[in-house]
């Protein structure tokens, strides 16, 4: 699509209704969203949905965290008393 040529960048059989803020790009009445009061296209408004949810939650230990991380405290004890008789 020629940027300024008045048809929607997803939908160029169609004339655009407006211009989405975010990339610029000319959309016509379906792809126009209103968020927060600005135009949008659906792809970003999907990317500023994904950034207003924040972080993903936080997961819990499993078992096999739990036992993954004691095998390796086992292992960096491990490797120290090894140090400590070679050096001494």
């Amino acid at each position: 699509m020629i940027q300024g040529s008045g048809r929607c960048h997803y939908h160029p059989d169609r004339a655009g209704l407006g211009v989405c803020v975010e990339c610029r790009r000319v959309i016509c009445r379906e792809c126009t969203t209103q968020f927060e009061g600005i135009n949008r296209c659906a792809s970003c408004l999907d990317t500023r949905r994904k950034a207003l949810e924040g972080p993903p939650p936080r997961q819990e230990w499993s078992v096999g965290h739990v036992v993954m991380a004691l095998v390796g405290a086992a292992l960096l004890w491990g490797g120290v008393v090894l140090a400590a008789h070679v050096v001494g």
